[in-house]
């Protein structure tokens, strides 16, 4: 991960991976309309989602509709299947298909014990993102740690790609090594009044910004793309006919080693804490993309 990110081919085989893509389609067939809030997911700085469908998702599986699918009488535009942005957030806890991909996956945990990023590793947030065509909306630059703030920081992102995913349905693209010259400036935070907002740890004037090129990084089915918490990264919108399916989940670092406080938008609940990784922690850790 020198360049703060890695693509590994074909992680998952065929026969998983479809398995995953079929599973989320099943998942979108089944979604019901009764009685969901038509919550619609954005990831701009003045408008991010923060009701109580989304916060208290952290142990469910829930339904994010794209901006562009409802007009402005709280109407679908599209067909329910068209219309959802993402399916989170507890798919690797509750789903037996999901499951299996990702704490029942010997090869992960394999990965996750060779990389020696974190000595007690933990998932969180688990999500299938559809991309949808046409309003499959643009993702702007950031890095994962805003949303999942533990300190130090200690987020990894693990996205394995389901399609395709080609410029124009919205891979995704990377400034590489920006986890050396972009600082966690602010993170995302429940508000004591209620909803979601961010909170700075950086004065914004003099917080430090990344120069350079991006990196687009087309995949293909059964791809993985390993993401340190810091790498700057976004999507564009899905200009295209195709959907561009993805099952992404993360993992932090755990106590003593981390803090995660109650700060944070997502929380574990007693019944359903966040997911151990490894059956023993590793003892040596090293520094990732230095």
């Amino acid at each position: 991960m020198h360049n703060s990110y890695l693509v590994i081919p074909e992680f998952l085989a065929p026969d998983e991976t479809e398995a995953l893509l079929a599973r989320s389609r099943e998942l979108l067939d089944k979604f019901s309309l009764q009685d969901h809030p038509l919550t619609r997911f954005t990831t701009t700085d003045d408008n991010h989602v923060g009701d109580d469908y989304f916060l208290t998702s952290g142990d469910k599986i829930r339904y994010f509709l794209e901006e562009d699918a409802i007009d402005e009488r709280g109407n679908l535009t599209r067909e329910k299947q068209k219309a959802v942005n993402k399916i989170g957030h507890a798919l690797h806890q509750l789903d037996p298909v999901f499951r299996r991909a990702t704490l029942q996956n010997d090869k992960l945990r394999g990965l996750v014990r060779d990389l020696r990023f974190h000595h007690d590793p933990v998932a969180l947030q688990s999500m299938v993102i559809t991309k949808q065509p046409q309003i499959g909306g643009e993702v702007p630059e950031h890095n994962d740690s805003t949303f999942l703030y533990t300190s130090p920081p200690s987020a990894l992102g693990f996205w394995i790609a389901l399609e395709q995913c080609t410029r124009e349905n919205g891979a995704l693209s990377f400034l590489p090594r920006s986890h050396l010259t972009a600082p966690i400036a602010k993170r995302f935070v429940r508000l004591p009044s209620g909803g979601t907002g961010f909170e700075q740890l950086l004065d914004p004037n003099h917080a430090s910004t990344s120069t350079g090129d991006y990196v687009l990084e087309e995949c293909n089915p059964g791809d993985l793309v390993l993401i340190h918490g810091s790498v700057l990264h976004k999507s564009e919108r899905n200009t295209s006919a195709k959907t561009r399916f993805a099952y992404t989940f993360h993992m932090i670092e755990s106590p003593p080693y981390a803090v995660y406080d109650d700060k944070n938008w997502l929380q574990p609940t007693e019944a359903m804490p966040f997911s151990r990784i490894l059956d023993t922690p590793n003892q040596i850790v090293r520094e990732i993309g230095a």
